[in-house]
């Protein structure tokens, strides 16, 4: 009887749901290939067909995480225009989104301890995902006079902390998660407050 990941013709992209599933449930460093293997329905020894180890596959799994990500990204910033603000709001609220719908690709890219410059399509995805973010940044800080403006890569990196950190803290059922407020609305509060700071909204009445 063939091997379930030689049945369907694509035993690389077996491997990856398989470890997909795995990361779901262990952690990314809680597998090892020879589990990957089993899960995928081959032998330990098909795996180096297409990775050398755990990290090689751990990266290519984080490559498709970031491409889907910034594909949702794209999507969400295009759905917030002609509004800058809206765009700004849409993409971040896709942060949420992604890491929810998508906790084993989020879980490699973020929490594996790889490195986005690992590989050149790593680099390329993450980097995609990114300028989506700064993109978005840039244009709503041109409603920043010149002399008060802050680098638009450091608005974007502040509010990619601050998303991360309420997946991490509040979306995901880690330590520390409980909380009385949504996720949604933790980001969307912490958001407002960050704006009202730069002068992009107005104050509360």
């Amino acid at each position: 009887m063939p091997k379930r990941g030689y049945h369907h013709g694509n035993l690389k992209q077996a491997l990856v749901d398989a470890a997909l599933g795995l990361i779901e449930t262990k952690g990314p460093q809680g597998f090892t290939l020879s589990e990957a293997a089993k899960a995928a329905g081959v032998t330990p020894a098909a795996v180096y067909r297409h990775f050398q180890g755990r990290e090689d596959l751990i990266a290519e799994i984080a490559r498709q995480g970031f491409e889907i990500f910034a594909d949702l990204m794209e999507y969400a910033y295009e759905k917030g225009q002609p509004s800058a603000l809206a765009s700004f709001e849409s993409t971040c609220r896709a942060y949420l989104a992604f890491a929810r719908k998508n906790p084993g690709h989020y879980q490699a890219m973020f929490e594996s301890g790889l490195s986005v410059n690992r590989t050149a399509e790593l680099a390329a995805a993450a980097a995609r995902a990114r300028d989506v973010l700064e993109k978005a940044a840039a244009e709503l800080s041109e409603h920043i006079p010149p002399g008060k403006r802050p680098p638009s890569q450091m608005v974007s990196a502040h509010i990619w902390a601050m998303s991360h950190g309420v997946v991490e803290l509040y979306a995901r059922g880690t330590p520390g998660g409980r909380t009385p407020f949504p996720a949604e609305d933790l980001l969307e509060t912490g958001i407002g407050i960050y704006l009202r700071g730069l002068g992009l909204l107005p104050p509360d009445a």
